[in-house]
């Protein structure tokens, strides 16, 4: 999809310096869980732009993002003032990365808790079993992540290492991985170090 202007539908704290955005989902956009979008705005006169990956289970009439705000950042701040009825600019879908209708065991860093409980919420709808492992000093998204375990997932959140976490679970189906690089390194060697292979995991690099 070319860049289409879409409408704020909600915008709401889901952690420290975390928001989530629900936008008005524009015809023909089909995305999954795990793609991401490109959001552009002019603020403060510059042309500015970041990718974010969905954090909805569908994109039926609306689809979410969750976003980190970072104070000093360029468009973060701004979306995060966002009010319904207020418009933003979006392409995409973008990404290789994707749900496949699965069983699922999901590493989350950071801001890949977003595409984690996204993901999450379709695979158990679906009725596959689905695992979290979400490593964060200060975690978003708690309430979401609190329905999947009462759904029967199982959810490990941790502010620490991940290694023991990952062996619980590696075997529970396709691995995928969210997060910053020095994440994606830690959750790679916590797969190969468990007996599972992170050459068959997928994997978004946030860099």
């Amino acid at each position: 999809m070319n860049a289409t202007q879409v409408s704020v539908r909600n915008v709401r704290t889901v952690g420290d310096e975390t928001v989530a955005l629900e936008l008005e989902t524009p015809p023909e956009f089909d995305a999954k869980p795990g793609q991401f979008v490109l959001l552009r705005a002019t603020v403060g006169g510059e042309d500015v732009s970041r990718h974010y990956t969905l954090s909805s289970a569908d994109v039926e009439e609306t689809f979410e993002i969750t976003v980190g705000v970072d104070p000093e950042g360029d468009l973060s701040p701004w979306l995060a003032d966002r009010e319904p009825g207020d418009t933003v600019m979006v392409e995409g879908p973008f990404g290789t990365v994707f749900y496949e209708n699965e069983d699922v065991v999901l590493l989350a860093g950071g801001p890949g808790v977003g595409p984690a409980v996204g993901m999450g919420e379709r695979a158990l709808a679906d009725g596959h079993d689905v695992a979290v492992v979400y490593q964060d000093d200060s975690p978003a998204h708690e309430d979401r992540l609190a329905t999947l375990a009462a759904g029967g997932a199982t959810v490990i959140i941790t502010d620490g290492e991940i290694d023991d976490a990952v062996a619980e679970v590696v075997d529970g189906g396709q691995v995928y991985v969210f997060g910053f690089r020095e994440f994606v390194d830690d959750s790679v060697a916590a797969i190969d170090s468990a007996g599972g292979d992170s050459d068959d995991a997928k994997i978004e690099n946030f860099g």
